[in-house]
């Protein structure tokens, strides 16, 4: 356990994505069965959203607003001003990624595409800091990385396979 907590808070992005998974077996549990493609999806989707987007930026939030000085040293970094803002931006994903929980596909969309261009800016950022500066923290090398590529990635796909269900259900609709 002492290792498992500190994991799981430093890893954050990557626990929250696990439990988005899970949530997402949970709701799709509760489901009659046949279980569509469409129903799968929208659950995944849905969860994604919540846990990766929702609760994830929450967390920074958190974490660079009130323990900047933790989050900073956690990435190889010293304390700044800036950090409040990182977090108040943060804050602002996760009220989206909060709405579009349960929102329209373009609320969904904006849910996914703002917070991915921060995460894509952030991975080049640490690739930078790796480079120059010889950066290997676990808040700038480690999983933190890896998910500022993964989530992005997952984020997109899932849109995309959502948008497609509701084109195919709309279309049979039409017919």
């Amino acid at each position: 356990m002492n290792t498992l907590i500190p994991f799981v808070l430093e890893n954050f992005t990557l626990s929250f994505l696990i439990l988005g998974l899970i949530a997402s077996g949970i709701a799709l549990l509760t489901k009659p069965r046949p279980r569509t493609t469409a129903v799968i999806i929208e659950a995944l989707l849905a969860y994604f959203l919540l846990f990766s987007v929702g609760f994830s930026f929450f967390y920074n939030f958190v974490m660079h607003s009130f323990f900047g000085e933790t989050a900073a040293r956690f990435i190889g970094w010293q304390q700044s001003p800036f950090q409040f803002e990182v977090g108040t931006a943060s804050l602002g994903y996760a009220v989206v990624g909060f709405l579009a929980f349960r929102g329209s596909l373009g609320m969904r969309a904006a849910a996914v595409v703002g917070p991915s261009m921060f995460l894509l800016g952030a991975a080049g950022g640490h690739i930078y800091q790796m480079i120059t500066e010889h950066n290997f923290a676990p808040g700038n090398a480690g999983i933190i990385f890896y998910t500022d590529l993964l989530i992005p990635i997952v984020g997109f796909v899932l849109l995309g396979l959502h948008a497609r269900c509701q084109r195919s259900a709309q279309t049979i609709l039409q017919s």
